[in-house]
């Protein structure tokens, strides 16, 4: 117990809890501002915006932070611009890691995203060498008590959906990526407000990793989502729970 305290644990707890609550505010005010650039400042008429700000306010962003980051986003004169990268990969054991970014510094990003990468036990690799690994799908999601499985089953069948799988956790549908705002929509006039609704890098098959990958493979997922420059990661693996019990994963 050297050296150590409940106090002192618990002040470590908060403030890694503070800090991941800052890098998910930093990335979705990033999202914010470049939705708002790319079309209308005016979330009725942007469906990434309107996208943007729900993500927004279900993070509990402030709303006067939320204003400020689309006005910013719209003012042509405004000098700050985020360029949308995306990286591929493969981590430990053969997985394959999409790294999507929104970044200032192409230099600085690159940097980070290699270094996680390498000191974890993966590399990166060409533009497209992961990507056909994956389905780039519309993702909606839903609270459980929305809906039962059959009515949320028929809901996205109707609002042109692929597919919806359903669980204790919530409703996911799937549907086309130029068909997310259409279905969003349909379904929210059904089964009331969405949780999240998002474009997403789907596995089409997974890879099972083992007690000897899963460590670095994890490290390197966490130290992707560290940056702030990292919007989102997908990745292949398959993990059982067991294992992730016994890594406490």
């Amino acid at each position: 117990m050297a050296g150590h305290s409940q106090w002192k644990n618990i002040m470590y707890r908060k403030g890694a809890q503070d800090a991941k609550r800052s890098r998910l505010f930093t990335r979705l005010i990033r999202e914010l501002t470049t939705a708002a650039r790319s079309g209308m400042p005016d979330p009725a008429m942007n469906p990434r915006l309107r996208v943007a700000v729900q993500a927004a306010k279900a993070a509990n962003v402030p709303r006067d932070t939320i204003a400020r980051a689309i006005k910013r986003g719209g003012d042509p004169d405004e000098a700050e611009t985020f360029v949308e990268i995306r990286y591929e990969g493969f981590a430990p054991g053969g997985v394959a890691v999409i790294v999507e970014a929104l970044t200032d510094n192409r230099n600085r990003t690159a940097a980070d995203v290699r270094t996680a990468f390498t000191k974890n036990g993966g590399n990166l690799a060409e533009s497209g060498s992961v990507s056909y690994l994956f389905d780039r799908i519309g993702e909606v999601i839903f609270p459980a008590a929305a809906a039962t499985a059959e009515e949320a089953l028929d809901a996205a069948v109707e609002a042109g959906a692929d597919d919806c799988d359903s669980s204790d956790i919530g409703h996911q549908v799937a549907c086309a990526p130029d068909a997310l705002n259409s279905v969003r929509d349909t379904l929210e006039s059904r089964l009331g407000p969405c949780q999240n609704a998002r474009l997403i890098w789907r596995p089409q098959t997974t890879i099972p990793v083992d007690e000897n990958d899963a460590p670095n493979l994890f490290k390197l997922l966490e130290a992707l989502e560290d940056s702030d420059d990292v919007q989102s990661v997908s990745a292949n693996y398959e993990v059982s729970d067991t294992l992730m019990e016994n890594f406490d994963l």
